[in-house]
């Protein structure tokens, strides 16, 4: 399989975790949205990353359903999201939380570093900013000592982390050290891990 994108994007990072967590082989692509638009165009038409190539030649795009055919390749017991009732639920709303934390993060990098200086709208990316906040503090009280859910991790860990990632280069400030104290200590741990240490952009 050949993931292709950056892991400066954390939608990206997230899927290159995964496929250490689960012991997939992979190749890496590393294309950019902006500086190899139309390669990325050519596998996925809205030109956004990541996308998989699998060994048969089609492509997955987006992260979301790339990580669902990941589980299910990887099978029940490894899978990173639990195959049905509350427990899969839970994660699921866990792993909502961290994309759209993520994907307020990307809007706030867009808005700070491609729009020009002139069109840039503060009250908006305040906006997107709090938003992002919203979903991390979420986060963080629904964080124990341990993992996110139950005492193995699941994509709910995985998510948090890369969204964690992404806070700095994003919106510089926006997250000082103590402000989200349990979220921290998770990050911590969790890029002790080769999946995720060998996924650092």
């Amino acid at each position: 399989m050949i993931l292709v994108g950056r892991n400066s994007s954390p939608f990206v990072r997230r899927v290159a975790i995964s496929l250490r967590l689960l012991g997939l082989p992979f190749e890496q692509k590393l294309l950019s949205t902006i500086a190899n638009r139309e390669e990325v165009l050519a596998l996925n038409p809205l030109g956004r990353i990541p996308a998989l190539v699998l060994e048969g030649g089609e492509t997955l795009i987006d992260s979301s359903a790339i990580l669902d055919h990941l589980d299910e390749l990887a099978g029940p017991d490894k899978a990173l999201v639990p195959p049905s009732g509350a427990d899969r639920r839970r994660v699921l709303k866990l792993v909502a939380l961290g994309t759209g934390a993520m994907e307020k993060l990307l809007s706030c990098y867009v808005e700070r570093n491609i729009r020009p200086l002139d069109k840039q709208h503060q009250d908006l990316l305040e906006r997107f900013a709090a938003q992002a906040m919203a979903g991390l503090q979420a986060l963080e009280e629904q964080c124990g000592d341990g993992w996110l859910f139950g005492g193995k991790i699941t994509q709910a860990d995985v998510t948090t982390v890369a969204a964690l990632g992404f806070v700095e280069p994003a919106m510089p400030g926006l997250l000082p050290p103590g402000r989200l104290p349990k979220l921290q200590a998770l990050r911590a741990r969790a890029e002790t891990l080769p999946a995720f240490a060998d996924s650092k952009v």
